[in-house]
């Protein structure tokens, strides 16, 4: 759990620690609603602890904690927000809703704040390596994208993955360059990365993905290339352009499968164009997250 300690209040806290050791360390998401009693959410599921039942949030209390994630002002928060979610100190991520303020469609702020979710990163050390053997091809790491609906941990397996590329960890050393938009996947504070991607790893942290890739790729000299969450042509132009660099490309996408990848118009291009050549497809089973790895051909 220390992953929340610098992106909640005290009173979070001291709400937390009605749960022993081991269910707090299970915990993925917390969900905070104007209005109702703390809960989180475990293995997927969303559940409310006894302790916390009668103790209803308060906007001023959701507020409380957008001050902590913003290190002593919702400003800070709400004036990165671009997608509904901003990244805290950790690479945490806040989701918000409420009442938005607007100018020609643009959201400015919020008028008022009624929903709050924090996922916070679970570094799992270890958990790409059994799928390393599937993703290689003739000895070397092939172009590789991780799909998977929200919330089954697809940051967390890329970041994996590239700690063992840029470690040597099962795979051959390579040269990792990071398009780390959000800030999710190495978590930068004060320049050092707070979550594990390896020694031969550079990091272009708060930049958008597209601009960051090529960058990454004309200063940096690496051999690998890694992004999360593919959301806008302008990445998948970046990555094609990319591909035919000689370089080996990982990232994400949300998705359930590549039936999916074909129906929807951005990722079409990047099946029609051969840029990956493994898809890792995450799933949830009884509780328990499942990888599959499927040859792209």
């Amino acid at each position: 759990m220390e992953g929340w300690d610098k992106v909640v209040p005290q009173f979070l806290r001291e709400m937390l620690s009605s749960l022993d050791p081991k269910a707090r360390d299970a915990v993925e998401e917390l969900r905070l609603r104007e209005g109702f009693p703390l809960a989180v959410v475990q293995a997927g599921e969303e559940w409310t602890h006894p302790a916390w039942r009668g103790r209803p949030l308060t906007e001023e209390a959701l507020r409380r904690v957008l001050e902590t994630a913003g290190r002593g002002s919702v400003h800070t928060v709400l004036d990165q927000l671009r997608s509904g979610y901003v990244t805290a100190a950790g690479g945490v991520r806040v989701g918000i809703c409420g009442e938005g303020a607007t100018r020609e469609g643009e959201l400015l702020s919020f008028r008022r704040i009624t929903s709050l979710a924090l996922r916070v990163p679970h570094a799992l050390p270890g958990v790409v390596r059994p799928l390393l053997p599937q993703l290689a091809e003739g000895g070397e790491l092939s172009n590789t994208l991780i799909l998977s609906p929200p919330g089954l941990g697809k940051t967390t397996l890329l970041r994996d993955l590239i700690r063992c590329v840029s470690l040597g960890e099962g795979v051959r050393p390579r040269r990792v360059g990071v398009a780390d938009e959000r800030g999710e996947i190495a978590a930068l504070f004060d320049g050092v990365p707070q979550l594990d991607v390896g020694p031969r790893t550079d990091v272009m942290e708060g930049c958008p993905k597209a601009w960051g890739l090529m960058t990454l790729l004309r200063g940096m000299n690496p051999q690998v290339l890694a992004v999360d969450e593919i959301t806008a042509p302008e990445d998948v132009a970046a990555l094609v352009s990319a591909a035919g660099c000689g370089v080996t490309l990982l990232a994400t996408a949300h998705g359930a499968g590549r039936e999916d990848l074909s129906r929807r118009k951005l990722y079409r291009g990047l099946l029609e164009e051969g840029v990956f050549r493994r898809l890792v497809r995450i799933r949830r089973e009884a509780g328990r997250r499942i990888y599959e790895v499927e040859v792209l051909e």
